[in-house]
C-alpha cells in the first residue's frame, strides 16, 4: 500500500449541514474503516461494531423520515455517504445500501402504526436488516418465487428458501417476499420478519470471490409464524414494493461501484506518482497516464450519472430508467476501472500486498447483484421501445 493519502473528492452539496455530514463520514471512514478493511477481508470477518458505530451517529436511516428516527437527507447526499463508505471497504458500503434496502418497504408502505411500532428501532435503534427476494430458482425472474405464506387465523406461514441473501444469518430483521396467491407477480406479499423467528434459519455463508467479509447466506423458512400485523402493504402488493424498493437500491450498488473504482484510482495514481522506472516517475510515460485519465473520466461520468438519477427520486420525478443506466454504467466502469488499477501496478497489483486486486475482485459481484447488467439493459430498453414482442 501506498503513503499518500487519497485527496478527497471534490463534491458539490447542497447544504452546510451535508458538507459537515460527509466530513463525518470521511472521519469515520478513515479512522474506523479503511484501516481495518484488508485484514478483515482476509479473515472473512463480519464487522458488526461498525454498523452499531454508523446507527448511533445517524447513518443508516439517512434518506428517511426524521419522525421515525430517519436523517431526512436527500438521495443526492445519502448516495455519496454509501461511495464514502464503500471507498473504504465494500462490506460496510454496500451493508449500508441493502439496510436502507431493508427499510423501504415499511418505510414507503407501512401503516403509521407499523411505522411508529419498527421504524426507529430499524433507522436509528442499532438494528441492521436483510432484504429477501432471490431464490434458488427465481434470480433474475423474482416473480416466479415460490417461498408461500399461509393464512392461519390472524397469522402467515411462511415456508421456503431464500438464497443470495447479504446479511442472512447477521440481520435483525428482513423484509421477505412470499407468494400469498396465484403465480406470478400478482400473488406477492411483503412481511417484516424478526431475525430471531423460531423456524428461520441460515445455512452456512458462501464462499465467495470478494466481499469476504459481508455473509451472503440461504435461509430457510421452516413453518416461521408471522402476525398479519407484520404484513407490508397490501395482499399481492409486494412485487409492486420490491420493484420500488430495487430502482432505489440500484443507486445505491452505483454509488458503491464509483467508491470502490475512486478507492482503485486513488491507489493506481498514488503508485505511479511514487514507481519510478527509466530514472522517472511511471506517471511521466503517456501510456500511463491515458490509462489514469480514461480511469478518472469513468468515474467522474458514473458519479454524475447517478447523482442526476438521485435528483430526479428526490424531485418526485420517474427515475426508474436512469437508476438502470446508473446502475449499469457504474458498475460495468468499477470494473474497468479496478482491472485497469491491478495493470498499473504490474506485478504488485497482483499481490495481496496492495488493495487494487481485492478491489477487482469485490468490483465483479456489482455487476451481478441487485438485477444483473444484462437485465438493465433489458429495463433500459423496454423504457426505450416497449415491452418485447413475444
Amino acid at each position: 500500500m501506498t503513503d499518500r493519502a487519497p485527496q478527497p473528492v471534490d463534491r458539490q452539496l447542497p447544504t452546510e449541514e451535508s458538507r459537515d455530514l460527509l466530513a463525518l463520514v470521511r472521519e469515520i471512514a478513515q479512522r474506523e474503516i479503511r484501516p481495518r478493511a484488508a485484514d478483515e477481508e482476509d479473515a472473512g470477518r463480519f464487522p458488526r461494531e461498525v454498523f452499531t458505530l454508523l446507527s448511533e451517529a445517524g447513518l443508516l436511516g439517512l434518506p428517511y423520515d426524521g419522525a421515525f428516527g430517519g436523517g431526512e437527507q436527500p438521495y443526492e447526499v445519502y448516495l455519496q455517504v454509501l461511495e464514502e463508505l464503500a471507498a473504504a471497504r465494500l462490506t460496510v458500503g454496500l451493508g449500508v445500501s441493502v439496510h436502507s434496502l431493508a427499510c423501504h418497504g415499511l418505510a414507503g408502505y407501512g401503516t403509521k402504526e407499523q411505522q411508529g411500532a419498527h421504524l426507529p428501532a430499524m433507522l436509528g435503534g442499532g438494528l441492521l436488516g436483510a432484504y429477501c427476494l432471490s431464490e434458488p430458482a427465481a434470480g433474475s425472474d423474482a416473480a416466479s418465487l415460490t417461498t408461500k405464506a399461509v393464512r392461519d387465523g390472524d397469522d402467515w406461514i411462511i415456508n421456503g428458501t431464500k438464497a443470495w441473501i447479504t446479511h442472512g444469518g447477521v440481520a435483525d430483521f428482513y423484509t421477505v417476499l412470499a407468494r400469498t396467491g396465484a403465480e406470478g407477480p400478482k400473488g406477492i406479499t411483503a412481511f417484516l420478519v424478526p431475525g430471531d423467528a423460531a423456524g428461520l434459519t441460515a445455512a452456512v455463508p458462501e464462499k465467495k470471490m470478494g466481499m469476504k467479509g459481508s455473509p451472503t447466506a440461504q435461509l430457510h423458512f421452516d413453518g416461521v409464524r408471522v402476525p398479519d400485523s407484520r404484513r407490508i402493504g397490501e395482499e399481492g402488493q409486494g412485487f409492486t414494493i420490491a420493484l420500488a424498493a430495487l430502482d432505489a437500491g440500484r443507486l445505491g450498488i452505483a454509488a458503491c461501484a464509483i467508491g470502490v473504482a475512486q478507492a482503485a484510482l486513488d491507489e493506481a495514481l498514488a503508485y505511479a506518482l511514487d514507481r519510478k522506472q527509466f530514472g522517472h516517475p511511471i506517471a511521466d510515460f503517456q501510456g500511463l497516464r491515458f490509462m489514469l485519465a480514461d480511469m478518472a473520466t469513468k468515474i467522474e461520468a458514473g458519479r454524475s450519472l447517478y447523482l442526476a438519477a438521485a435528483r430526479l427520486r428526490d424531485a418526485g420525478k420517474p427515475f426508474s430508467r436512469q437508476a438502470a443506466m446508473a446502475k449499469l454504467f457504474c458498475t460495468d466502469a468499477a470494473m474497468a476501472v479496478t482491472t485497469d488499477a491491478v495493470q498499473v501496478l504490474g506485478g504488485y497489483g497482483y499481490t495481496a500486498d496492495f488493495p487494487v486486486e481485492r478491489l477487482m475482485r469485490e468490483a465483479k459481484v456489482l455487476q451481478i447483484v441487485e438485477g444483473t447488467n444484462q437485465i438493465q439493459r433489458m429495463v433500459i430498453a423496454r423504457h426505450l421501445a416497449g415491452p418485447e414482442s413475444r
